[in-house]
């Protein structure tokens, strides 16, 4: 099991899903966590539950990261690890809306999605540079099998985790290149089952069961399951590994669409 005590944390998008395996998983090894999320209610229940700090933050948001890292900073001393999960969708194909509506939606998940992933690498390179004992720290990147199997449904969410995988590249790169002991890399998640996909459900009874159809374990991971990748990432076990990419779709990209 990764070994994360001492380290200090921030997870964005804790209220849910992904975000809240996440922070249980680092709590439980013994990481000292700042949750945000936009959603109060939920994201301050979970933290008070595990033992983390909750603040209440939209990523999109590029002048509030330097004063959201700084609270972790100011509380536990340090910042460690930095887990960019906060995330949405659009819900539409290139040729789905009017231009008004189809740019808005655009616009929106770019700016939560991708613009909200490099502000906050951003602020956590700038925080981690001045750790106790020297700049080191690890960031992980939550994207998605669309960004490599787009979904012709979303062409906003598709493009916009397509985009985190390459800039995970080159902030990984450019840490390296500059001298700095921060890496950062990929996770990319199959089908989870978190609220997202339980509201498509509601909107579209039988979604869950096809959807599931589309990894070889014929099942959708638990959000637990992306979270030990997260936290094996998060950890100093594996101190080579910036700029990579981890799968965790149950084989769903590994095999052929008609098999």
């Amino acid at each position: 099991m990764p070994n994360l005590a001492g380290k200090v944390a921030l997870v964005t998008g804790c209220a849910s899903g992904i975000g809240a395996a996440t922070v249980r998983r680092f709590i439980a090894d013994g990481a000292k966590v700042l949750g945000t999320d936009l959603d109060e209610a939920r994201g301050s229940a979970l933290c008070a539950e595990v033992g983390a700090m909750f603040t209440v933050q939209d990523v999109s948001d590029r002048a509030a990261w330097p004063a959201i890292v700084a609270k972790a900073v100011a509380a536990f001393g340090r910042l460690d690890i930095l887990v960019n999960n906060a995330g949405m969708v659009s819900g539409a194909g290139i040729g789905d809306l009017d231009d008004e509506a189809m740019f808005a939606a655009w616009d929106q998940v770019l700016a939560v999605n991708l613009t909200g992933t490099m502000a906050g690498c951003r602020a956590a390179i700038a925080a981690m540079r001045e750790n106790p004992g020297g700049p080191k720290g690890a960031i992980v990147n939550i994207a998605s099998t669309t960004a490599i199997a787009p979904l012709p449904t979303d062409v906003g969410y598709s493009a916009s985790k397509g985009a985190v995988r390459v800039l995970s590249k080159s902030v990984a790169t450019w840490c390296a290149k500059a001298g700095l002991d921060i890496r950062c890399n990929t996770v990319i998640p199959g089908a989870t089952q978190t609220g997202m996909i339980a509201d498509a459900e509601r909107r579209i009874p039988g979604l869950i069961a096809a959807v599931a159809k589309t990894s070889p374990l014929n099942r959708l991971a638990d959000p637990s399951e992306t979270a030990a990748a997260i936290a094996f990432l998060a950890s100093d076990e594996c101190p080579f590994m910036t700029g990579a990419e981890m799968l965790v779709d149950g084989g769903a990209l590994s095999i052929h669409p008609g098999f």
